[in-house]
């Protein structure tokens, strides 16, 4: 089990070298021990590139056949859960989930009365997005976007059918938009930001297609290798594109992967006796679980966990991991612990478990992450000066 290292280690803890580096106040967390503040603040312009899924087992796989091995500076640990919707969200707010309050793909939102996935904004039974059915996002969410913590113009780069979504919009600030299609354009696009005005500025850029291959291919495939050789070669003409910019670059990532084998898949469908003790459907991830239960049955779902999935999941009641410091340090958001259920399964080994609402589409996918192994919480740092 690997734990985040909210002392320091985090990628909550790179924010909080950013934005000190950019002029911007404290956040609650500490700096990074490998990246100061000071060392931000020798740069004029700041790029993070968040590659979703490039996790520090993936890269060292390849250590031989890449050239990115030579400017990695450390291995941070991504936030608890290892997944998109928490790590992003402390990219684009500068906190742990333990503030922003965001725990997984799915969410149980007490305020709507639904299970949302986060990042789409959309219901889990299906439906419009939230801004379509009259829901303030920014409100909901009411997070402190990290563009408005730096008084430094900032800019946002995401795919183009993304950009404008409502998660990305409640978190953009003053930021601007930068939208790409494909990854020519994604080069292109930050060269340009950087080139155009040489003024001090931050730029978040995002690049999500080695998690979708990851999550259909798996990690181990011949089309992850691929696209992540072609990724490379972007990048380093990308670095001596900018050169002389007087340009920090940071590579990092929200999470890593591992490859889930058919006999590791716990499905609900399989546990009546346990959806039985359930008041909601499963929420977060399938690494991470958390169980909204009908209070007359917590003792059946305890019991039921214990004898039947104790070889394969570890059963915490929800409130202690706020308790532990999973969700991070300090103060915790005030819908933090509705959003956690009342029991979380955190699964071991390559384990997952999973259930399905009447006429969701049964996929399974072969890559996942959230969990607290180390191939899915440890993330590289990728330091490059231009």
């Amino acid at each position: 089990m690997v734990l985040p290292d909210y002392a320091g280690g985090s990628i909550v803890n790179l924010m909080a070298s950013l934005i000190q580096g950019l002029g911007g106040a404290g956040t609650g967390y500490v700096p990074l021990s490998i990246l100061g503040p000071q060392e931000v603040a020798d740069y004029r312009q700041v790029v993070l590139l968040v590659v979703d899924g490039l996790g520090c087992d993936f890269l060292a796989r390849r250590a031989r056949r890449n050239r990115l091995g030579g400017l990695v500076r450390g291995t941070l640990t991504s936030v608890f859960p290892s997944t998109t919707a928490a790590a992003i969200t402390t990219f684009l707010t500068g906190v742990a989930p333990q503030q922003h309050g965001l725990t997984g793909w799915h969410m149980y939102f007490r305020e709507l009365g639904a299970v949302i996935a986060v990042l789409p904004g959309t219901p889990r039974y299906g439906g419009v997005a939230l801004s379509q059915a009259g829901v303030d996002a920014n409100k909901l969410f009411d997070h402190l976007p990290v563009f408005d913590r730096v008084p430094v113009p900032g800019y946002v780069a995401a795919p183009r059918r993304i950009i404008h979504s409502d998660f990305n919009l409640a978190h953009r600030g003053k930021a601007d938009l930068r939208p790409y299609d494909g990854q020519e354009d994604f080069f292109l696009t930050l060269a340009h930001t950087l080139r155009k005005a040489p003024d001090r500025k931050f730029v978040y850029a995002y690049w999500p297609e080695l998690d979708r291959i990851s999550h259909e291919a798996g990690t181990l495939s011949a089309e992850a290798d691929w696209h992540f050789a072609g990724f490379e070669e972007g990048f380093l003409r990308f670095l001596d594109y900018i050169k002389g910019t007087g340009t920090l670059v940071l590579v990092t990532a929200d999470h890593g992967f591992i490859d889930v084998p058919e006999d590791r898949r716990v499905r609900l469908d399989d546990h009546p006796a346990l959806a039985a003790c359930l008041a909601l459907p499963l929420c977060g991830e399938q690494r991470v679980a958390y169980c909204y239960v009908k209070p007359e049955r917590c003792g059946d779902f305890e019991g039921y966990v214990r004898t039947e999935l104790g070889h394969c999941a570890d059963l915490l009641p929800s409130a202690e991991l706020i308790g532990r410091g999973y969700f991070g340090l300090g103060t915790p958001h005030p819908a933090l612990r509705d959003r956690i259920g009342d029991y979380t399964l955190v699964m071991k080994e390559d384990y997952v478990i999973k259930d399905w609402l009447p006429g969701e589409h049964r996929h399974e996918h072969i890559g996942m992450h959230g969990g607290v192994s180390a191939a899915e919480m440890r993330v590289p740092l990728i330091v490059a000066a231009a």
